[in-house]
């Protein structure tokens, strides 16, 4: 597979412009990894807004509280690597930020519940 892929850099190399050569060639460029993972994973960060429109009753909170410490993590992560990854920075923040918004949904929603619960209670 590392054949391929070399064959396939180099046959690439000649077809980027002058201009961006700086960037192709970046350690966290497009040639690596560090270029693709930060790309995919903007992918959560889509399905995290996508399950804005979802009701919260639906939602995991386990699944949530992983996602949030996941970009956490990964955020000061990014941020102490060599080179620092500011691609993987940003999507990272984001991940982290849609699932706290999330938590943030979960928790008012359980309040709001027992609040209902307590005061059906008191009525009866």
């Amino acid at each position: 597979m590392s054949a391929v892929y070399r064959v396939t850099m180099k046959a690439l190399d000649k077809a980027v412009p002058a201009k961006l050569q700086p960037m192709w060639n970046h350690p966290a460029g497009p040639k690596t990894v560090f270029f693709w993972a930060p790309l995919c994973k903007w992918g959560l960060v889509v399905a995290g807004i996508g399950d804005i429109q979802r009701p919260v009753e639906k939602l995991s909170i386990y699944q949530t509280i992983s996602l949030a410490c996941t970009g956490l993590i990964w955020s000061r992560y990014s941020m102490v690597i060599i080179p620092k990854n500011y691609s993987l920075f940003s999507v990272n923040v984001f991940v982290c930020l849609t699932q706290v918004y999330q938590l943030v949904r979960i928790f008012n929603n359980e309040r709001e519940k027992r609040h209902r619960e307590t005061a059906e209670a008191i009525v009866n």
